[in-house]
């Protein structure tokens, strides 16, 4: 993964939704001119949601999802692709409703605009098969244009109706906007067993990044010669940001004078839930002997032999806690339905998932009433510095000093 690279985290997730048979394969593979996903005039042939990252213009870097058809609902192999369809609606930032538009709209097209008005996607109707229909009566719904996948017309019209969707948190930025032309800003990254070898880390990449799009300048360094560049330095750094593992490590060598942070706090705010993952930190106070804790990751990797998620951060709690606590994990797409039952959640940055994914997450831990925190949050609190590490956002330190 190089600096230009698009993690899929931060791609723009277009959905594709309908009837089986509606043209959605067809579809997709006119837009990206590929024969992205299997076509067939036999229904169902779209078993499972087939994903296509590209470079799409006018839109830029976009994760394609060809679904199966929604009203397959017969037996359970059908009702599992159901499920797998209402799944991808979590990770979806703009659907696109195919419709057939000789059959026209159908009970099952109308339960898909519902629940894509119920979770505020922006979506976009494609009637398809245009060249083919007959006089047909228009619902009345927004966002309607006619498509032939066949004709391959309509497509660059329809491209230029997603380009009206993108919701505006696509435009947030990860540090730029903490930043100024010329400011220094030291980046202490850990290189271990566990670090990809020949790369460095999505937040970490994504941080550079952002500081060089500032016109800043990023001083980088591992925790080991932090005193050192900090030293070779003519004027202070505005700003260190740290790998949460080494977050004890860098405020002890960082002068208190400068603001130290970390890349999974700078995540946690980048993906919209900073304030519910400070909140969710002070649940620690409350674990008692025999909760369960959720540990959950967004990725999939190969475990080291002291990886964060099931041996470090279980470590932590329970020398922190003293209690005797029972601590499951989840990894990759993979995100429990029924949260109730645990007392904490404690999620990774999710710089793999995109926002409205790592959202929907954590409202579904608020709406079944469990506190969720994240790795970088959490870990700074365990070791005493999330006044500190939150002193970039003043509301949220005053939020954690009157904290008992």
């Amino acid at each position: 993964m190089g600096l230009n690279d698009t993690p899929s985290g931060e791609r723009l997730h277009i959905g594709f939704f309908g009837r089986r048979n509606a043209g959605k394969s067809s579809l997709v593979n006119a837009v990206t001119q590929q024969e992205t996903a299997i076509v067939s005039s036999e229904k169902g042939t779209t078993t499972d949601p087939v994903f296509k990252a590209m470079e799409l213009l006018p839109l830029g870097p976009v994760m394609l999802i060809d679904t199966p058809g929604f009203d397959d609902d017969a037996g359970t192999l059908g009702r599992l692709r159901v499920k797998k369809t209402r799944q991808i609606l979590n990770k979806t930032d703009i659907a696109v409703l195919v419709i057939d538009s000789n059959t026209g709209i159908t009970p099952s097209d109308e339960e898909l605009l519902a629940l894509f008005r119920e979770k505020a996607i922006p979506f976009l109707i494609a009637w398809n098969k245009c060249d083919k229909r007959n006089v047909w009566p228009k619902p009345s719904v927004e966002n309607e244009i006619l498509v032939s996948a066949a004709k391959k017309s309509g497509i660059e019209e329809l491209k230029e109706q997603l380009t009206r969707l993108v919701p505006a948190e696509k435009n947030r930025t990860f540090i730029r906007d903490m930043l100024s032309p010329g400011d220094l800003v030291l980046l202490i990254i850990p290189i271990d067993k566990a670090a990809p070898k020949g790369r460095l880390i999505l937040p970490q990449q994504q941080a550079i990044r952002d500081i060089l799009e500032a016109n800043a300048l990023p001083i980088v360094c591992r925790e080991s010669e932090t005193a050192i560049a900090l030293e070779n330095l003519k004027k202070p750094p505005v700003l260190a940001v740290c790998d949460s593992q080494i977050f004890k490590k860098a405020a002890a060598s960082v002068p208190s004078a400068i603001p130290l942070t970390s890349f999974s706090i700078l995540m946690a705010r980048y993906k919209g839930f900073l304030n519910e993952a400070v909140e969710g930190a002070a649940a620690l106070a409350h674990l008692k002997n025999g909760d369960r804790i959720l540990i959950a990751e967004g990725c999939t990797h190969h475990r080291q032999c002291n990886d964060i998620g099931t041996v470090k951060i279980p470590h932590w709690l329970k020398e922190y806690t003293g209690k005797q606590l029972h601590i499951e994990t989840s990894s990759g797409h993979s995100f429990p339905d029924e949260l109730g039952n645990y007392r904490l959640i404690v999620h990774c940055g999710g710089c793999m998932l995109n926002q409205r994914e790592m959202m929907y997450r954590m409202k579904c831990a608020k709406d079944q009433g469990v506190p969720m925190t994240n790795y970088g949050t959490l870990i700074a609190h365990l070791h005493g510095i999330l006044d500190r590490s939150l002193r970039l956002f003043p509301h949220l330190a005053a939020k954690v000093r009157e904290k008992p």
